[in-house]
Protein backbone atom coordinates (compact mmCIF):
# COMPACT_ATOMS: atom_id res chain seq x y z
CA UNK A 1 0.00 0.00 0.00
CA UNK A 2 1.27 3.20 -0.89
CA UNK A 3 1.56 5.56 2.44
CA UNK A 4 3.71 8.46 3.08
CA UNK A 5 4.01 12.36 2.73
CA UNK A 6 4.69 13.93 -0.77
CA UNK A 7 6.22 17.62 -0.30
CA UNK A 8 4.64 19.66 -3.51
CA UNK A 9 5.89 23.22 -4.54
CA UNK A 10 2.34 24.51 -4.96
CA UNK A 11 2.06 26.99 -8.11
CA UNK A 12 -0.33 30.10 -8.28
CA UNK A 13 -3.81 29.30 -9.62
CA UNK A 14 -5.17 26.03 -8.21
CA UNK A 15 -6.68 25.78 -4.76
CA UNK A 16 -5.13 23.27 -2.41
CA UNK A 17 -8.38 20.88 -3.11
CA UNK A 18 -6.97 21.05 -6.89
CA UNK A 19 -3.62 20.15 -5.85
CA UNK A 20 -5.06 17.45 -4.09
CA UNK A 21 -7.10 15.82 -6.66
CA UNK A 22 -4.28 16.38 -9.46
CA UNK A 23 -1.88 14.52 -7.21
CA UNK A 24 -4.63 11.72 -6.56
CA UNK A 25 -4.42 11.04 -10.25
CA UNK A 26 -0.98 10.91 -10.53
CA UNK A 27 -0.13 8.71 -7.98
CA UNK A 28 -3.49 6.28 -8.89
CA UNK A 29 -4.44 6.85 -4.89
CA UNK A 30 -7.45 8.05 -3.24
CA UNK A 31 -6.50 8.98 -0.24
CA UNK A 32 -5.12 11.78 0.25
CA UNK A 33 -5.31 14.90 2.56
CA UNK A 34 -3.08 17.65 3.26
CA UNK A 35 -1.73 19.57 7.00
CA UNK A 36 -2.87 23.14 6.10
CA UNK A 37 -4.48 24.59 2.51
CA UNK A 38 -3.12 27.87 1.01
CA UNK A 39 -5.19 30.20 -1.12
CA UNK A 40 -5.11 30.16 -4.66
CA UNK A 41 -2.88 32.97 -5.46
CA UNK A 42 -0.18 31.34 -2.82
CA UNK A 43 2.74 28.98 -3.86
CA UNK A 44 5.24 26.84 -1.67
CA UNK A 45 5.09 24.42 0.47
CA UNK A 46 2.03 22.18 0.78
CA UNK A 47 2.32 18.97 2.63
CA UNK A 48 -0.08 15.69 1.22
CA UNK A 49 -0.49 12.70 3.78
CA UNK A 50 -0.97 9.64 1.69
CA UNK A 51 -2.49 6.75 2.51
CA UNK A 52 -2.68 5.55 5.90
CA UNK A 53 -0.56 8.35 7.38
CA UNK A 54 -3.32 10.86 6.74
CA UNK A 55 -4.81 9.48 10.43
CA UNK A 56 -1.20 11.75 11.71
CA UNK A 57 -3.09 14.82 10.04
CA UNK A 58 -4.18 15.94 13.87
CA UNK A 59 -0.78 15.85 14.68
CA UNK A 60 0.77 18.09 11.92
CA UNK A 61 -1.94 20.47 11.32
CA UNK A 62 -0.67 22.80 14.33
CA UNK A 63 2.90 23.22 13.14
CA UNK A 64 4.62 26.38 13.05
CA UNK A 65 4.44 27.88 9.35
CA UNK A 66 7.08 30.52 7.66
CA UNK A 67 6.02 33.03 5.12
CA UNK A 68 7.43 35.42 2.74
CA UNK A 69 4.65 38.03 2.16
CA UNK A 70 4.66 40.88 -0.68
CA UNK A 71 2.57 43.59 0.76
CA UNK A 72 1.71 46.29 -1.20
CA UNK A 73 1.20 49.46 0.64
CA UNK A 74 -1.56 52.32 -0.94
CA UNK A 75 -4.14 50.18 -1.89
CA UNK A 76 -6.58 47.97 0.41
CA UNK A 77 -8.87 45.45 -1.00
CA UNK A 78 -12.10 43.81 0.34
CA UNK A 79 -10.61 40.30 -0.16
CA UNK A 80 -7.49 41.39 1.55
CA UNK A 81 -4.91 40.44 -1.44
CA UNK A 82 -4.66 41.02 -5.21
CA UNK A 83 -7.43 39.07 -6.02
CA UNK A 84 -10.17 41.78 -5.04
CA UNK A 85 -8.21 44.36 -6.69
CA UNK A 86 -10.73 45.40 -8.91
CA UNK A 87 -12.83 46.26 -5.78
CA UNK A 88 -9.99 48.18 -4.60
CA UNK A 89 -9.49 51.84 -3.51
CA UNK A 90 -6.50 54.17 -3.22
CA UNK A 91 -6.35 55.36 -0.21
CA UNK A 92 -5.75 59.84 0.54
CA UNK A 93 -2.83 60.85 2.48
CA UNK A 94 -0.10 61.36 -0.01
CA UNK A 95 3.43 59.66 0.28
CA UNK A 96 3.80 56.40 1.61
CA UNK A 97 5.45 56.12 4.80
CA UNK A 98 9.15 55.25 5.54
CA UNK A 99 10.76 52.65 5.86
CA UNK A 100 11.65 53.42 9.71
CA UNK A 101 7.55 53.69 10.28
CA UNK A 102 6.89 50.76 8.57
CA UNK A 103 9.29 48.69 11.08
CA UNK A 104 8.01 50.37 14.24
CA UNK A 105 4.05 49.40 13.10
CA UNK A 106 5.12 45.99 13.03
CA UNK A 107 5.96 46.05 16.23
CA UNK A 108 2.49 45.53 16.86
CA UNK A 109 2.04 42.25 15.28
CA UNK A 110 4.49 40.24 17.09
CA UNK A 111 3.63 37.68 20.01
CA UNK A 112 0.29 36.41 20.99
CA UNK A 113 -2.66 38.54 19.68
CA UNK A 114 -6.20 38.19 18.91
CA UNK A 115 -6.78 38.44 14.97
CA UNK A 116 -9.77 39.16 13.14
CA UNK A 117 -9.57 36.72 10.09
CA UNK A 118 -10.55 38.21 6.29
CA UNK A 119 -14.57 38.75 5.62
CA UNK A 120 -13.34 36.42 2.16
CA UNK A 121 -12.54 33.47 4.01
CA UNK A 122 -13.60 30.05 4.95
CA UNK A 123 -14.66 30.74 8.36
CA UNK A 124 -17.82 29.31 9.00
CA UNK A 125 -20.75 31.77 10.58
CA UNK A 126 -23.74 30.39 11.75
CA UNK A 127 -22.84 26.96 9.52
CA UNK A 128 -22.16 29.21 6.59
CA UNK A 129 -18.83 30.14 4.98
CA UNK A 130 -18.00 34.04 5.22
CA UNK A 131 -16.89 34.41 1.62
CA UNK A 132 -20.29 33.59 0.64
CA UNK A 133 -22.37 36.07 3.01
CA UNK A 134 -19.11 38.50 1.97
CA UNK A 135 -19.81 37.71 -1.80
CA UNK A 136 -23.33 38.69 -1.16
CA UNK A 137 -23.47 41.46 0.74
CA UNK A 138 -24.35 40.50 3.78
CA UNK A 139 -22.41 41.40 7.16
CA UNK A 140 -19.88 39.00 8.60
CA UNK A 141 -19.37 38.87 11.79
CA UNK A 142 -16.30 37.25 12.55
CA UNK A 143 -14.65 36.92 15.95
CA UNK A 144 -11.01 37.42 16.94
CA UNK A 145 -8.94 34.10 16.85
CA UNK A 146 -5.67 34.22 19.18
CA UNK A 147 -2.64 33.83 16.80
CA UNK A 148 1.13 34.13 17.52
CA UNK A 149 3.72 35.47 15.54
CA UNK A 150 6.92 33.78 16.59
CA UNK A 151 9.39 36.09 13.91
CA UNK A 152 8.44 39.35 11.65
CA UNK A 153 11.28 39.97 9.82
CA UNK A 154 11.20 43.19 7.34
CA UNK A 155 13.16 41.97 4.66
CA UNK A 156 13.10 44.08 1.69
CA UNK A 157 11.30 47.09 -0.38
CA UNK A 158 10.88 47.71 -3.54
CA UNK A 159 8.56 51.22 -4.69
CA UNK A 160 5.26 50.28 -2.72
CA UNK A 161 6.00 47.04 -2.20
CA UNK A 162 7.67 45.53 1.32
CA UNK A 163 8.91 42.34 1.71
CA UNK A 164 8.14 40.09 5.57
CA UNK A 165 9.33 36.92 6.59
CA UNK A 166 6.81 35.79 8.50
CA UNK A 167 6.66 32.16 10.90
CA UNK A 168 3.47 32.25 12.66
CA UNK A 169 1.27 29.36 14.56
CA UNK A 170 -1.53 27.54 12.39
CA UNK A 171 -4.73 29.43 12.06
CA UNK A 172 -3.09 32.72 10.93
CA UNK A 173 -3.80 35.06 8.19
CA UNK A 174 -1.16 36.56 6.31
CA UNK A 175 -3.57 38.33 4.23
CA UNK A 176 -5.13 40.04 8.20
CA UNK A 177 -1.65 40.91 8.64
CA UNK A 178 -1.46 42.62 5.25
CA UNK A 179 -4.60 44.79 5.86
CA UNK A 180 -3.70 45.61 9.67
CA UNK A 181 -0.82 46.90 8.57
CA UNK A 182 -2.29 49.39 5.87
CA UNK A 183 -4.55 50.35 8.43
CA UNK A 184 -2.17 50.84 11.56
CA UNK A 185 -0.03 52.97 8.92
CA UNK A 186 -2.90 54.73 8.00
CA UNK A 187 -1.99 53.87 4.17
CA UNK A 188 -3.97 50.51 3.09
CA UNK A 189 -2.35 47.64 2.59
CA UNK A 190 -3.39 44.49 0.65
CA UNK A 191 -1.33 40.85 0.22
CA UNK A 192 0.16 41.09 -3.54
CA UNK A 193 2.14 37.26 -3.09
CA UNK A 194 2.59 34.86 -0.72
CA UNK A 195 4.83 31.95 -0.65
CA UNK A 196 4.83 29.19 1.98
CA UNK A 197 8.78 28.19 2.65
CA UNK A 198 8.32 25.96 5.88
CA UNK A 199 5.99 24.07 7.40
CA UNK A 200 6.84 21.82 10.73
CA UNK A 201 10.63 20.65 10.00
CA UNK A 202 9.91 20.73 6.31
CA UNK A 203 11.35 23.20 4.23
CA UNK A 204 10.10 23.96 0.67
CA UNK A 205 13.56 23.44 -1.15
CA UNK A 206 12.57 19.59 -0.43
CA UNK A 207 9.11 19.99 -2.23
CA UNK A 208 8.57 18.93 -5.68
CA UNK A 209 6.66 20.75 -8.45
CA UNK A 210 3.16 19.93 -9.60
CA UNK A 211 4.15 19.24 -13.24
CA UNK A 212 6.84 17.15 -11.81
CA UNK A 213 4.51 14.90 -9.91
CA UNK A 214 2.33 14.64 -12.83
CA UNK A 215 5.25 13.86 -15.42
CA UNK A 216 6.30 11.38 -13.54
CA UNK A 217 2.86 9.55 -12.57
CA UNK A 218 3.10 6.40 -10.43
CA UNK A 219 6.59 6.69 -10.24
CA UNK A 220 6.13 9.69 -7.53
CA UNK A 221 5.51 6.90 -5.18
CA UNK A 222 9.79 6.72 -4.67
CA UNK A 223 9.44 10.33 -3.35
CA UNK A 224 7.47 9.94 -0.39
CA UNK A 225 8.46 10.38 2.73
CA UNK A 226 8.13 7.63 5.58
CA UNK A 227 5.97 7.95 8.34
CA UNK A 228 8.75 8.04 10.96
CA UNK A 229 10.01 11.24 9.43
CA UNK A 230 6.85 13.07 10.15
CA UNK A 231 6.44 13.29 13.67
CA UNK A 232 10.07 13.67 14.73
CA UNK A 233 9.57 15.99 17.11
CA UNK A 234 8.17 13.35 19.55
CA UNK A 235 9.82 11.09 21.45
CA UNK A 236 10.01 7.41 20.40
CA UNK A 237 9.89 3.66 21.85
CA UNK A 238 10.80 0.83 20.44
CA UNK A 239 8.35 -2.23 21.07
CA UNK A 240 9.14 -5.80 21.48
CA UNK A 241 7.35 -8.04 18.98
CA UNK A 242 4.94 -8.74 21.42
CA UNK A 243 4.52 -4.74 22.12
CA UNK A 244 4.19 -3.95 18.57
CA UNK A 245 1.39 -6.50 18.25
CA UNK A 246 -0.41 -4.97 21.71
CA UNK A 247 -0.17 -1.63 19.93
CA UNK A 248 -1.33 -2.85 16.45
CA UNK A 249 -4.38 -3.68 17.98
CA UNK A 250 -4.71 -0.95 20.39
CA UNK A 251 -4.26 -2.60 23.63
CA UNK A 252 -1.69 -0.39 26.61
CA UNK A 253 1.51 -0.74 26.66
CA UNK A 254 3.12 -1.28 29.98
CA UNK A 255 7.67 -1.38 30.39
CA UNK A 256 7.43 -5.02 29.91
CA UNK A 257 6.68 -4.23 25.77
CA UNK A 258 9.49 -1.72 25.33
CA UNK A 259 13.03 -2.55 24.65
CA UNK A 260 14.75 0.59 23.99
CA UNK A 261 13.70 4.49 24.78
CA UNK A 262 15.00 7.11 21.94
CA UNK A 263 14.36 10.81 22.91
CA UNK A 264 13.49 12.00 26.08
CA UNK A 265 10.27 10.05 26.45
CA UNK A 266 10.44 10.64 30.80
CA UNK A 267 7.11 12.69 31.39
CA UNK A 268 5.95 13.14 27.28
CA UNK A 269 2.41 13.22 27.33
CA UNK A 270 2.94 12.01 23.37
CA UNK A 271 4.66 9.41 22.08
CA UNK A 272 5.77 7.41 18.91
CA UNK A 273 5.89 3.65 19.02
CA UNK A 274 7.94 1.71 16.92
CA UNK A 275 8.33 -1.79 16.42
CA UNK A 276 11.77 -3.66 16.66
CA UNK A 277 12.57 -2.65 12.85
CA UNK A 278 12.25 0.86 13.37
CA UNK A 279 8.11 1.01 11.74
CA UNK A 280 6.08 3.80 13.25
CA UNK A 281 3.17 1.55 14.42
CA UNK A 282 0.88 3.96 16.40
CA UNK A 283 1.09 7.11 18.46
CA UNK A 284 0.31 6.80 22.11
CA UNK A 285 -0.68 9.34 24.88
CA UNK A 286 0.79 7.85 28.15
CA UNK A 287 -2.21 7.64 30.97
CA UNK A 288 -2.57 8.03 34.84
CA UNK A 289 -0.54 4.93 35.82
CA UNK A 290 2.27 5.31 33.26
CA UNK A 291 0.97 3.23 30.68
CA UNK A 292 0.61 3.92 26.76
CA UNK A 293 -2.76 4.16 25.02
CA UNK A 294 -2.50 3.68 21.12
CA UNK A 295 -4.61 6.66 20.14
CA UNK A 296 -3.36 6.05 16.07
CA UNK A 297 -2.64 3.18 14.63
CA UNK A 298 -1.26 2.88 11.26
CA UNK A 299 -0.70 -0.85 11.14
Amino acid sequence: MISGALLVDKPSGPTSHDIVARVRRALGVSRIGHTGTLDPLATGLLVLLVGNVTRLAQFLAGDLKEYLADVRLGIATETYDAEGLDLSHRSPGGELPALETIAAALDRFRGTFDQVPPHFSAKKVAGRRAYEAARDRKPVDLRPVTVTVHDLELVSRTDDVVRLRVLCSAGFYVRSLAHDLGVALGCGAHLAGLRRTKAGVFSVEQATALATIEHEGAEVAARLLPSETLLAHLPGLRLSEDGARRAAHGNLIGPAHLTEVSGTADGAERLRLLDPGGRLVAVAERQGDGSLHPVVVLV
